[in-house]
This record gives C-alpha cells, sequence and structure tokens, in this order.
C-alpha cells in the first residue's frame, strides 16, 4: 500500500495488505529504504542509481530475474525475508530491500501465513475509511518527507 511515517515516534513503516482478505502488515522501516520505497511508487528515477535500481540493474546485466519476495518470518519485532531468483537461488534480506527491489522489478511480494497470523492486523470493512485516509495520505506524501536529518 505504500509508506508513511508514524507519529510521534517520527518512524517511518511501509504497509502491506492482503490481496484476498482483510489482513495488513506494519513493518517498521528506515528512512533511506522508506525513500527507495516511495520512488519506486511514485516513479521517480534519480539522476544517478540508488542502490535498488543499481541492483536491478545488475540483475538485468547477468540475464537473473527476480521470481518473488518473501516475507518469511517474524522474531521479536523484526521481520525477515528472502529473494528467490528465476534460477531458483534464495537470498536472505530485509523486507525493506525486498519491497523496494520488488517494486522496480515488478516482482510479486508474500507474505508467510504464520507471519500474518502473529504481525498481521485485521481491518474490518467497517473501518475502511480510515484505510482510505492512508490511502490519501500516500498520495500526498513525497520522498522526501522520509529524509532522514
Amino acid at each position: 500500500m505504500g509508506v508513511r511515517v508514524e507519529m510521534p515516534s517520527n518512524q517511518p513503516l511501509v504497509l502491506l495488505r492482503e490481496v484476498t482478505g482483510e489482513r495488513y502488515l506494519p513493518i517498521w522501516i528506515g528512512a533511506v529504504e522508506a525513500t527507495a520505497i516511495a520512488f519506486a511508487q511514485q516513479g521517480v528515477v534519480p539522476p544517478r542509481p540508488l542502490t535498488h535500481d543499481l541492483m536491478k540493474d545488475v540483475l538485468g546485466a547477468l540475464g537473473t530475474e527476480l521470481s518473488e519476495v518473501r516475507i518469511t518470518d517474524v522474531r521479536d519485532g523484526v521481520f525477515f525475508a528472502t529473494l528467490v531468483f528465476d534460477s531458483g537461488v534464495e537470498v536472505s534480506a530485509r523486507p525493506s530491500d525486498s519491497i523496494a527491489l520488488a517494486l522496480r522489478t515488478g516482482s510479486r511480494i508474500l507474505c508467510a501465513e504464520s507471519v500474518l497470523d502473529e504481525a498481521g492486523l485485521a481491518v474490518p470493512a467497517e473501518q475502511e475509511d480510515e484505510v482510505e485516509k492512508f490511502r490519501e495520505f500516500l498520495d500526498q506524501v513525497s520522498p522526501e518527507d522520509f529524509d532522514a536529518h
């Protein structure tokens, strides 16, 4: 769904939503990763490639594709992810980096049911108006809002 800054802590988070179902998964992330995700969602092309852009370019140069990203586990509030490549190779990664790369490559993002059971938040249909407010916020936010000072 996007990134936002949680107040009053000023901590960025990325919010994922189940494709079918009513659960959302908030993951606290760093300011740099929030900017990288916001750039990808807004189609911002920086004058020089950011790390995730570079990684996408390297994958292309090597003829390798990112098949999918899997959010595999959450332990003590720390989320874990795996990058799955078309060759079958899997690489452990932070979810924030994984999501930023998936957005650039058009790869799907999957989440283990156990992670959604533990950390997912159900938002009943009657509370969808709150989610709509969040969507409106996402339309207004810019990557510069995540600049760490």
